[in-house]
């Protein structure tokens, strides 16, 4: 049995540290009492490794950047790095978002969109893309994730999702109006009405297939 030479006491099994103060344990150790966990073991490493791998690229993308002077063409003044940056750290939060256990499938949805809608329109404002992130990306990318939490609520035994569901409907009704009128007198960008069909679509499926868990969610939410 191994002990502590600090703490005077024998700790069982086959452990490094000791469990009081964590110095290292002498003698010989016994039959370990748990199994070793390998494959966490392994996902902990290769997580270890793709972390290093987005701060390697961060840096050196700053390195570049401030100190070597690399510039896009075009873009003389704009020091790309921080965009660069910018995605690697919300790729790194969102890998780490991903692997959190008892987050729903809606919820990582819900959250990797809302990361990503907010990375493309600080990346076009600096790019100047602005329109077609406007006009063409954010329609579709509602659009997707209404579908996908549709799909996802209709699946969920548990009701889990359709808060993230109805949410999802609403912030595509609303951008929708934004963008009307803005856009009134002129046409409007057809990927934002196809994005309101859908939404009109699956909040009347929604209401259609589970009407009672779309009551139910209202009354939990705004206690009516």
């Amino acid at each position: 049995m191994k002990r502590c030479t600090y703490c005077k006491i024998e700790v069982g099994g086959n452990p490094e540290k000791c469990p009081l103060c964590q110095s290292r344990l002498v003698g010989d150790g016994e039959e370990a009492y748990f199994p070793e966990q390998s494959s966490l073991q392994f996902r902990s490493f290769l997580y270890k490794v793709q972390m290093f791998i987005v701060w390697a690229l961060i840096f050196t993308g700053l390195g570049l950047d401030f100190f070597i002077g690399l510039r896009f063409k075009g873009f003389p003044d704009l020091h790309w790095s921080l965009v660069f940056a910018m995605w690697l750290v919300a790729f790194e939060f969102g890998i780490m978002k991903q692997f959190r256990p008892g987050a729903s499938s809606a919820k990582k949805v819900s959250m990797v969109v809302l990361i990503l809608t907010v990375l493309v329109v600080i990346t076009s404002y600096y790019f100047d893309f602005m329109w077609l992130t406007r006009d063409w990306i954010v329609p579709i990318v509602i659009a997707a994730t209404l579908i996908a939490n549709f799909v996802l609520t209709m699946l969920d035994k548990n009701g889990n999702a359709m808060a993230y569901l109805l949410s999802s409907l609403l912030f595509g009704l609303i951008p929708f109006w934004i963008m009307y009128a803005r856009h009134k007198g002129t046409p409007m960008p057809m990927p934002w009405i196809i994005c309101l069909i859908i939404s009109i679509t699956l909040l009347a499926g929604i209401i259609i297939f589970k009407g009672r868990a779309v009551a139910k969610e209202f009354q939990k939410r705004f206690h009516i």
